[in-house]
């Protein structure tokens, strides 16, 4: 199905803490360490100062059930962190962005902002950062109500 609802926005730049899962469920495993984390240095999921990005980290191969997935926190300058978190320094990037409700929708929705994509006049960023998603409720307990945003880096 054809996305309507595509903007255009840029992320300015953001200082992380990323954390990284591998497995059959890596965003479980980062999240916990994300989280881990929120809660030392004081925020909660639902917070407007809560803001997290993930993406896979390595993608999934064909054969294995496994693959990697790496989790943002966006910090402040005074956060610190010990491995197995790092600090990065992300630089600010244009994403074509669509949203929508449901973690089971997230491949098709994904699957649908690409062929916008490839129809659109835009083309990928060089050295081509990763896709980002955000999980705008997060304090949301049922998966199937969270809502995304889904970020696919553009340049015209």
């Amino acid at each position: 199905m054809p996305l309507k609802d595509v903007r255009i926005v840029e992320l300015p730049a953001m200082r992380v803490a990323s954390a990284l899962g591998y497995g059959e469920h890596p965003e479980d495993q980062a999240w916990e360490k994300i989280n881990a984390l929120a809660t030392k240095i004081g925020l909660k999921a639902g917070e407007p100062s809560y803001r997290t990005f993930g993406f896979d980290n390595p993608s999934p191969s064909p054969g294995s059930p496994n693959y990697g997935y790496e989790m943002w926190l966006v910090i402040g300058s005074e956060v610190t962190a010990e491995p197995p978190i790092e600090i990065k320094d992300i630089p600010a990037t244009t994403y074509a962005v669509t949203r929508f409700t449901g973690l089971s929708k997230i491949g098709g929705v994904w699957r649908d902002l690409v062929a916008w994509f490839e129809e659109s006049p835009y083309k990928c960023p060089p050295n081509c950062p990763p896709g980002l998603e955000e999980v705008l409720n997060p304090a949301e307990t049922d998966p199937e109500k969270w809502t995304f945003d889904l970020y696919l880096p553009v340049t015209e």
